[in-house]
């Protein structure tokens, strides 16, 4: 990127990233385009993040329309999250950074 960027594409940017913004959830979105999946399945599979960190995420990612929670009429209650229609519209843009953090990761080890 050589020209600067008109002030509504850096208008767009900034959205994109005041939505996206967060350490978990990329990831989460992440985990979920595999599958529907459950809280604790999805705190397993994102790794390090605590309960109430995941339940703040999920709950922004569901206020933005990218993600869908499910109450499963069971005892004890069950919930289930799934990316929306809306939210695999990230999809491409999450596996080209997944891409290209593993380029990273090998560059940045190669030097040590």
């Amino acid at each position: 990127m050589t020209e600067k960027l008109p002030s509504k594409d850096m208008l767009a940017l900034c959205d994109a990233m005041d939505i996206l913004n967060g350490k978990w959830k990329i990831a989460i979105m992440c985990s979920l385009s595999q599958k529907k999946k459950r809280f604790k399945e999805l705190q397993r599979d994102v790794g390090k993040v605590t309960g109430k960190m995941l339940s703040k995420e999920l709950k922004e990612l569901e206020m933005n329309e990218l993600v869908n929670r499910y109450v499963l009429n069971t005892k004890p209650v069950t919930v289930e999250y799934e990316l929306t229609s809306y939210g695999k519209t990230l999809e491409k843009v999450i596996m080209e950074l997944v891409s290209w953090g593993l380029r990273h990761r090998k560059r940045i080890l190669r030097k040590k």
